[in-house]
């Protein structure tokens, strides 16, 4: 029976089993109306299980849900919907060639026939403007930047009438401008009585936006606190039953010769129009170089152009002095450049094949890994259990699929399967985006090891206290240009957060002309 009248949502004694996994076990969790209610925990720790759960994805083994003192069995998410509950998730649910009105009214049993397409996007504009998540209802899907699609995922539970909207990782792709103007929007929410369970690995958001806190560990619920009874340090020991202990790289940057070099680098975007102006930047041997920007400014076309994934219209890209201009992958891949792409799954990793498998797709055509003609499974499953037992990657074995395995373990898996070819460039897009601390954490020691045995790294992060942390240098991108590039000494928060949004001050006018 539900406990207290002001649970919109209750669930006691939810327990969820899959193969040599018990992701959930007897789980009570609750959420007040009008609240917003963070849900922390490491990866693996049982949160996007839970929440599976409650928005109909998954149906569990043992255990109740109840919404608003009413029990109920939610099989999908359309009896989610129904329910009030709708979910956001990390991996947006949107098809790219259908308008942002198209993709909110996609599915609705309502209306059936006659779709009057001018009224309903009146109804998202309106809908949007009123909790300040500017759209265009015309504008099609793969013309928007992630965040903008963020918004539309937003806009879309609320036109279907979500009481209870869950947010997973909703900061991971917005500027530290637009996280606030986000959390004016729950702000907004919660004032209108609805709820938000919000599921983030950033504590300082946790202190900044929740009124209480419930943390998973180990599929277990470690605690559920107030906001105002629990500090930040004991949020992060309660996540990973340790204290939280950041990593920060060395000061001294070994000043060798440039490993990458690019000079007046131009390139044209999927829409044909250029997406990376006259880029010139270097990444020397045993350093970071951070690259801030918010999304959509060309930090996808600069990581591709670089690992051969497009090409470039003018100018040149150089490893050593040699030049790899418009290079194939596989010749760049072989001139010594790793890269852990922005899409572990879609790109870096091919998610229904094994562990084993995903090894091989780097190492194949090695020695190591093949006799002849074939491949040497004794010696890729070697490969792949050291590559396991090294990065701490948990799995149920090395023949489970990858996409089984939590965002941590499987960015563990491919940062690994990247460095194992000891390469003199490692090309990081987003690398700890979505993941815990502690499987944060783990990624930037393997960075910072990597950047100290003399490898160059070019980080890509939308995060700026972690390019602050980890960076020697930080370039600056917005509408496909460099705006600047900062030492350790030159910057602050609020000038990086200036150049993102292309503004220039009277002395970075006068460095550039």
């Amino acid at each position: 029976m539900p406990q207290e009248e002001n649970n919109i949502i209750e669930m006691h004694g939810i327990t969820k089993r899959f193969p040599g996994v018990l992701a959930n076990e007897n789980i009570d969790f609750c959420v007040n109306c009008g609240e917003i209610h963070a849900l922390l925990g490491e990866n693996g720790a049982g949160k996007s299980t839970l929440m599976n759960i409650l928005s109909g994805l998954y149906k569990p083994d043992e255990g109740e849900i109840f919404v608003k003192g009413k029990r109920i069995q939610i099989g999908s998410p359309r009896h989610a919907i129904e329910a009030g509950i709708g979910m956001v998730h990390q991996h947006f649910r949107l098809v790219e060639n259908f308008s942002v009105a198209e993709n909110i009214t996609l599915g609705m049993s309502t209306p059936r026939f006659g779709l009057d397409m001018t009224a309903i996007e009146d109804e998202v504009s309106d809908l949007s403007k009123k909790y300040g998540l500017q759209l265009d209802p015309q504008a099609q899907i793969w013309q928007l930047s992630v965040g903008e699609q963020q918004r539309v995922e937003i806009v879309k539970m609320l036109y279907r009438g979500a009481d209870v909207l869950i947010l997973d990782e909703p900061t991971a792709v917005l500027t530290p401008q637009e996280a606030r103007e986000l959390f004016d929007t729950l702000d907004r929410m919660k004032a209108t009585g609805r709820s938000i369970i919000f599921i983030t690995h950033k504590l300082d958001e946790v202190m900044h936006v929740a009124d209480r806190v419930t943390v998973l560990r180990g599929g277990r619920v470690a605690a559920t606190v107030n906001k105002e009874d629990v500090t930040s340090r004991e949020l992060a020991s309660l996540m990973v039953g340790k204290e939280h202990s950041t990593v920060l790289p060395d000061k001294d940057t070994l000043q060798s010769e440039p490993v990458l070099t690019l000079s007046d680098v131009t390139a044209y975007g999927d829409r044909g129009t250029i997406a990376l102006d006259r880029v010139s930047l270097q990444v020397r041997a045993g350093e970071i170089l951070g690259i801030a920007g918010v999304a959509g400014n060309g930090q996808r076309e600069l990581t591709e152009t670089i690992t051969g994934l497009r090409r470039i219209h003018s100018g040149t890209i150089s490893l050593h002095g040699q030049d790899i201009s418009n290079k194939t992958p596989l010749e760049i891949i072989d001139s010594g450049v790793s890269y852990v792409p922005e899409d572990r799954y879609g790109t870096g990793m091919a998610p229904n094949l094994s562990i084993v498998d995903n090894i091989i797709l780097k190492s194949y055509r090695t020695r190591v890994m093949s006799k002849g003609p074939f491949i040497d499974y004794d010696a890729a499953k070697r490969q792949a259990k050291e590559l396991v037992e090294r990065f701490q990657v948990k799995t149920a074995g090395i023949h489970s699929e990858a996409r089984l395995l939590s965002g941590g373990n499987a960015q563990k898996l491919l940062l690994g399967r990247e460095i194992s070819s000891d390469p003199k460039l490692l090309v990081a897009a987003y690398p700890t985006r979505g993941l815990d601390i502690g499987a944060a954490e783990a990624i930037r020691s393997i960075l910072i090891n990597q950047r100290n045995q003399g490898v160059a790294i070019l980080l890509i992060s939308e995060d700026l206290d972690e390019l602050i942390r980890l960076s020697d240098r930080i370039a600056i991108m917005f509408a496909g240009k460099i705006m600047g590039t900062l030492n350790r000494d030159e910057w602050s928060i609020e000038h990086i957060g200036l150049l993102m949004a292309g503004v220039l001050d009277v002395q970075d006018e006068e460095a550039l002309t």
